[in-house]
Protein backbone atom coordinates (compact mmCIF):
# COMPACT_ATOMS: atom_id res chain seq x y z
CA UNK A 1 0.00 0.00 0.00
CA UNK A 2 1.36 3.39 -0.98
CA UNK A 3 2.11 5.74 1.86
CA UNK A 4 -0.45 8.54 2.08
CA UNK A 5 0.97 11.95 1.35
CA UNK A 6 -0.44 14.97 3.18
CA UNK A 7 0.15 16.94 0.03
CA UNK A 8 -2.41 14.92 -1.91
CA UNK A 9 -5.73 16.66 -2.69
CA UNK A 10 -8.42 16.08 -0.09
CA UNK A 11 -5.97 15.27 2.70
CA UNK A 12 -5.02 17.31 5.73
CA UNK A 13 -1.77 19.23 5.72
CA UNK A 14 0.62 18.45 8.62
CA UNK A 15 -0.27 21.60 10.58
CA UNK A 16 -4.02 20.97 10.38
CA UNK A 17 -3.50 17.36 11.38
CA UNK A 18 -1.39 18.41 14.39
CA UNK A 19 -3.99 20.97 15.49
CA UNK A 20 -6.76 18.40 15.14
CA UNK A 21 -4.87 15.85 17.23
CA UNK A 22 -4.09 18.47 19.87
CA UNK A 23 -7.75 19.48 20.08
CA UNK A 24 -8.80 15.84 20.48
CA UNK A 25 -6.33 15.47 23.34
CA UNK A 26 -7.63 18.66 24.97
CA UNK A 27 -11.24 17.51 24.72
CA UNK A 28 -10.36 14.20 26.33
CA UNK A 29 -8.51 15.95 29.15
CA UNK A 30 -11.49 18.25 29.82
CA UNK A 31 -13.99 15.37 29.77
CA UNK A 32 -11.89 13.36 32.19
CA UNK A 33 -11.33 16.31 34.55
CA UNK A 34 -15.04 17.11 34.66
CA UNK A 35 -16.10 13.49 35.13
CA UNK A 36 -13.66 13.09 38.03
CA UNK A 37 -14.45 16.53 39.51
CA UNK A 38 -10.87 17.70 39.11
CA UNK A 39 -12.06 21.30 38.96
CA UNK A 40 -11.13 24.33 41.04
CA UNK A 41 -10.90 28.10 40.98
CA UNK A 42 -7.86 30.34 41.11
CA UNK A 43 -8.58 33.71 42.69
CA UNK A 44 -7.27 37.09 41.58
CA UNK A 45 -8.02 40.31 43.49
CA UNK A 46 -9.75 43.30 41.91
CA UNK A 47 -8.42 46.36 43.74
CA UNK A 48 -10.41 49.51 44.50
CA UNK A 49 -8.39 52.47 43.20
CA UNK A 50 -9.60 54.74 46.00
CA UNK A 51 -8.53 52.49 48.89
CA UNK A 52 -5.95 50.09 47.49
CA UNK A 53 -7.91 47.21 49.03
CA UNK A 54 -9.71 44.33 47.27
CA UNK A 55 -13.20 45.27 46.08
CA UNK A 56 -13.87 41.69 45.04
CA UNK A 57 -12.12 38.57 43.79
CA UNK A 58 -12.42 36.96 40.37
CA UNK A 59 -12.66 33.16 40.36
CA UNK A 60 -10.89 31.73 37.31
CA UNK A 61 -11.61 28.13 36.32
CA UNK A 62 -8.79 25.61 36.49
CA UNK A 63 -8.65 21.89 35.71
CA UNK A 64 -6.28 19.19 36.90
CA UNK A 65 -4.98 16.73 34.32
CA UNK A 66 -4.25 13.07 35.10
CA UNK A 67 -0.79 13.99 36.45
CA UNK A 68 -2.21 16.58 38.87
CA UNK A 69 -0.91 19.50 36.82
CA UNK A 70 -3.04 22.68 37.04
CA UNK A 71 -4.36 23.66 33.60
CA UNK A 72 -5.43 27.32 33.13
CA UNK A 73 -8.49 28.17 31.05
CA UNK A 74 -6.41 29.63 28.24
CA UNK A 75 -5.20 26.14 27.37
CA UNK A 76 -8.65 24.61 26.84
CA UNK A 77 -11.47 27.16 26.59
CA UNK A 78 -10.95 28.00 22.91
CA UNK A 79 -11.40 24.31 22.06
CA UNK A 80 -14.52 23.66 24.16
CA UNK A 81 -16.35 27.00 24.41
CA UNK A 82 -18.71 26.33 21.49
CA UNK A 83 -19.44 22.75 22.59
CA UNK A 84 -21.47 21.15 25.35
CA UNK A 85 -18.29 20.88 27.39
CA UNK A 86 -18.13 24.68 27.48
CA UNK A 87 -21.49 24.77 29.24
CA UNK A 88 -20.35 22.05 31.62
CA UNK A 89 -17.31 24.14 32.51
CA UNK A 90 -19.59 27.11 33.22
CA UNK A 91 -21.62 24.88 35.56
CA UNK A 92 -18.46 23.72 37.33
CA UNK A 93 -17.21 27.29 37.73
CA UNK A 94 -20.55 28.39 39.17
CA UNK A 95 -20.65 25.45 41.57
CA UNK A 96 -17.11 26.15 42.81
CA UNK A 97 -17.82 29.87 43.15
CA UNK A 98 -21.02 29.42 45.13
CA UNK A 99 -19.29 26.94 47.43
CA UNK A 100 -16.56 29.51 48.10
CA UNK A 101 -19.13 32.24 48.81
CA UNK A 102 -20.78 29.91 51.33
CA UNK A 103 -17.42 29.29 53.04
CA UNK A 104 -16.40 32.98 53.17
CA UNK A 105 -19.40 35.07 54.29
CA UNK A 106 -17.78 38.48 53.67
CA UNK A 107 -16.45 37.63 50.20
CA UNK A 108 -17.65 39.17 46.95
CA UNK A 109 -16.75 36.99 43.97
CA UNK A 110 -17.08 37.17 40.19
CA UNK A 111 -17.45 34.07 38.03
CA UNK A 112 -17.15 33.83 34.26
CA UNK A 113 -19.87 32.41 32.07
CA UNK A 114 -20.79 32.38 28.39
CA UNK A 115 -24.07 33.64 27.03
CA UNK A 116 -24.36 30.14 25.54
CA UNK A 117 -25.08 28.84 29.05
CA UNK A 118 -28.15 31.04 29.48
CA UNK A 119 -31.12 28.71 29.76
CA UNK A 120 -28.90 25.65 30.15
CA UNK A 121 -30.88 23.52 32.64
CA UNK A 122 -27.90 22.24 34.61
CA UNK A 123 -26.51 25.77 35.11
CA UNK A 124 -29.91 27.10 36.21
CA UNK A 125 -30.47 24.16 38.57
CA UNK A 126 -27.04 24.68 40.13
CA UNK A 127 -27.83 28.32 40.90
CA UNK A 128 -31.32 27.57 42.26
CA UNK A 129 -30.03 24.77 44.48
CA UNK A 130 -27.43 27.01 46.11
CA UNK A 131 -29.82 29.92 46.52
CA UNK A 132 -32.13 27.68 48.53
CA UNK A 133 -29.22 26.95 50.88
CA UNK A 134 -28.06 30.55 51.29
CA UNK A 135 -29.89 33.52 49.79
CA UNK A 136 -27.09 35.90 50.79
CA UNK A 137 -24.85 34.58 48.01
CA UNK A 138 -26.94 36.58 45.51
CA UNK A 139 -25.76 39.89 46.92
CA UNK A 140 -22.12 38.77 46.72
CA UNK A 141 -22.11 37.07 43.30
CA UNK A 142 -21.00 38.83 40.11
CA UNK A 143 -21.43 37.05 36.78
CA UNK A 144 -18.95 38.04 34.07
CA UNK A 145 -19.97 37.74 30.43
CA UNK A 146 -17.53 38.60 27.66
CA UNK A 147 -18.40 41.41 25.30
CA UNK A 148 -18.24 39.13 22.24
CA UNK A 149 -20.55 36.56 23.88
CA UNK A 150 -23.08 39.11 25.14
CA UNK A 151 -23.40 40.95 21.83
CA UNK A 152 -24.24 37.76 19.93
CA UNK A 153 -27.60 37.42 21.72
CA UNK A 154 -28.22 40.77 23.47
CA UNK A 155 -31.98 40.29 23.87
CA UNK A 156 -31.49 36.93 25.60
CA UNK A 157 -28.74 38.37 27.80
CA UNK A 158 -30.96 41.32 28.74
CA UNK A 159 -33.83 39.14 29.94
CA UNK A 160 -31.44 36.86 31.82
CA UNK A 161 -29.76 39.80 33.54
CA UNK A 162 -33.03 41.44 34.55
CA UNK A 163 -34.30 38.24 36.18
CA UNK A 164 -31.15 37.71 38.23
CA UNK A 165 -30.51 41.37 39.06
CA UNK A 166 -33.92 41.37 40.71
CA UNK A 167 -32.47 38.70 43.03
CA UNK A 168 -29.42 40.86 43.81
CA UNK A 169 -26.86 39.30 41.45
CA UNK A 170 -24.57 41.79 39.69
CA UNK A 171 -23.19 41.54 36.14
CA UNK A 172 -19.87 42.52 34.61
CA UNK A 173 -19.15 43.01 30.91
CA UNK A 174 -15.72 41.48 30.32
CA UNK A 175 -13.18 42.50 27.64
CA UNK A 176 -14.94 45.83 27.08
CA UNK A 177 -13.61 47.71 24.07
CA UNK A 178 -12.61 44.65 22.07
CA UNK A 179 -14.81 45.84 19.22
CA UNK A 180 -18.12 44.02 19.58
CA UNK A 181 -20.22 46.41 21.65
CA UNK A 182 -23.32 48.03 20.17
CA UNK A 183 -23.90 51.13 22.29
CA UNK A 184 -27.71 50.96 22.03
CA UNK A 185 -27.49 47.42 23.43
CA UNK A 186 -25.08 48.56 26.12
CA UNK A 187 -27.58 51.17 27.21
CA UNK A 188 -30.37 48.59 27.41
CA UNK A 189 -28.42 45.82 29.18
CA UNK A 190 -27.58 47.69 32.42
CA UNK A 191 -24.31 46.00 33.33
CA UNK A 192 -23.16 46.89 36.84
CA UNK A 193 -19.45 46.60 36.05
CA UNK A 194 -17.44 47.03 32.87
CA UNK A 195 -13.98 45.45 32.63
CA UNK A 196 -11.80 47.25 30.09
CA UNK A 197 -9.82 44.97 27.80
CA UNK A 198 -6.19 44.60 28.81
CA UNK A 199 -5.00 45.44 25.28
CA UNK A 200 -5.74 49.10 26.05
CA UNK A 201 -4.22 48.96 29.51
CA UNK A 202 -0.83 47.83 28.25
CA UNK A 203 1.64 50.75 28.26
CA UNK A 204 -1.21 53.19 28.89
CA UNK A 205 1.20 55.35 30.88
CA UNK A 206 3.29 56.00 27.74
CA UNK A 207 1.19 55.11 24.68
CA UNK A 208 -0.89 58.14 23.57
CA UNK A 209 -3.30 55.96 21.58
CA UNK A 210 -4.09 53.72 24.54
CA UNK A 211 -4.38 56.77 26.79
CA UNK A 212 -7.01 58.23 24.47
CA UNK A 213 -8.93 54.96 24.25
CA UNK A 214 -8.76 54.37 28.02
CA UNK A 215 -10.08 57.85 28.77
CA UNK A 216 -12.94 57.31 26.31
CA UNK A 217 -13.87 53.88 27.72
CA UNK A 218 -13.78 55.15 31.30
CA UNK A 219 -16.04 58.03 30.25
CA UNK A 220 -18.48 55.59 28.63
CA UNK A 221 -18.58 53.52 31.79
CA UNK A 222 -19.24 56.60 33.89
CA UNK A 223 -21.96 57.80 31.50
CA UNK A 224 -23.78 54.46 31.79
CA UNK A 225 -23.31 54.41 35.59
CA UNK A 226 -21.07 51.33 35.55
CA UNK A 227 -18.07 50.64 37.76
CA UNK A 228 -14.95 50.48 35.60
CA UNK A 229 -12.23 47.86 36.06
CA UNK A 230 -8.92 48.00 34.17
CA UNK A 231 -7.70 44.47 33.39
CA UNK A 232 -4.13 43.21 32.99
CA UNK A 233 -2.40 45.95 35.00
CA UNK A 234 1.24 44.93 35.22
CA UNK A 235 3.30 47.99 36.21
CA UNK A 236 3.18 50.78 38.82
CA UNK A 237 3.21 53.37 36.03
CA UNK A 238 0.11 51.86 34.43
CA UNK A 239 -1.64 51.78 37.81
CA UNK A 240 -0.81 55.45 38.48
CA UNK A 241 -2.12 56.56 35.08
CA UNK A 242 -5.33 54.56 35.45
CA UNK A 243 -5.98 55.89 38.93
CA UNK A 244 -5.49 59.48 37.75
CA UNK A 245 -7.75 58.76 34.74
CA UNK A 246 -10.57 57.85 37.12
CA UNK A 247 -10.88 54.08 36.80
CA UNK A 248 -12.72 52.58 39.79
CA UNK A 249 -10.82 49.28 40.13
CA UNK A 250 -7.64 47.65 38.88
CA UNK A 251 -6.78 44.00 38.28
CA UNK A 252 -3.65 42.28 37.07
CA UNK A 253 -0.33 40.70 37.96
CA UNK A 254 0.89 43.96 39.50
CA UNK A 255 -1.60 43.29 42.29
CA UNK A 256 -1.26 39.53 42.35
CA UNK A 257 -1.34 36.40 40.23
CA UNK A 258 -4.35 34.06 40.45
CA UNK A 259 -3.98 31.81 43.50
CA UNK A 260 -5.60 28.47 44.20
CA UNK A 261 -5.09 28.83 47.96
CA UNK A 262 -5.11 32.54 48.87
CA UNK A 263 -4.66 33.42 52.55
CA UNK A 264 -8.27 34.59 53.00
CA UNK A 265 -9.63 31.18 51.95
CA UNK A 266 -10.15 28.75 54.87
CA UNK A 267 -7.22 26.36 54.70
CA UNK A 268 -5.45 28.62 52.20
CA UNK A 269 -1.69 28.31 52.13
CA UNK A 270 -0.81 31.25 49.84
CA UNK A 271 1.65 28.91 48.19
CA UNK A 272 0.23 27.69 44.88
CA UNK A 273 -0.64 29.87 41.94
CA UNK A 274 -2.85 28.98 39.00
Amino acid sequence: MARRSFAEPGTEDPLSFAVSERDKSTLQMVREALSRDRVMLAYQPVIAAATGRPAFQEGLIRLLDHTGRVIPAGQFMSVVETQELGREIDCAALRCGLATLARVPDLRLSINMSARSIGYPKWTQTLKRWLKRDETVCERLILEITESSAMQVPELVGTFMTDLQDKGIAFALDDFGSGQTSFPHLKELYFDVVKIDGAFVRDCDSDPNNQCIMNALIAVGREFDMYTVAEAVETPAEARFLTRAGVDCLQGYYYGAPEIAPPWLPGGRNARTG
